[in-house]
């Protein structure tokens, strides 16, 4: 399988976020995993790997194909990210898949999700949820444990 060139998670929840990452990891999906704890930390970084605001050589920045982003979170929640998101480069965002990945299942944010064109999961994060983006967005590659 080619490995996405990254990935990010979105919680606030430390706990959260390892678990994704063990999960990510042992899948052998990607080399490359960021995580932060609020929508304004993960808009900057996008904004500055969007802008190519960072030192090339710099191996915490890559340009995600693959986001997971919680709803609810301190200083900046997941649909104001997703605002800030709406506004930067198409062509950046067209290489993201954007999966809002929470514990709601109220009809006003799965409504939301829609709006900004992102996938919309329930927790927890599976090997299930993780093959079923990848063989519906990256078909030309395989689908892993």
């Amino acid at each position: 399988m080619k490995k996405l060139s990254g990935i990010l998670l979105i919680d606030d929840d430390d706990t959260t976020n390892y678990l994704n990452q063990r999960l990510l990891e042992r899948m052998q999906v990607t080399d490359h995993i960021r995580t932060f704890v609020n929508g304004k930390q993960a808009f900057d970084y996008l904004y500055n790997v969007s802008n190519h605001n960072y030192e090339a050589t710099n191996a915490d920045y890559f340009e995600p194909e693959l986001i997971f982003l919680d709803i609810n979170m301190p200083v900046m929640d997941g649909f104001e990210m997703l605002e800030l998101y709406e506004r930067l480069d198409e062509e950046f965002r067209d290489k993201i898949v954007m999966t809002v990945l929470t514990t709601s299942t109220h009809p006003h944010d799965t409504a939301n999700s829609t709006k900004y064109a992102a996938e919309y999961l329930t927790k927890p994060l599976t090997a299930d949820k993780v093959n079923m983006l990848l063989s519906k967005y990256f078909k030309n590659r395989l689908t892993i444990r």
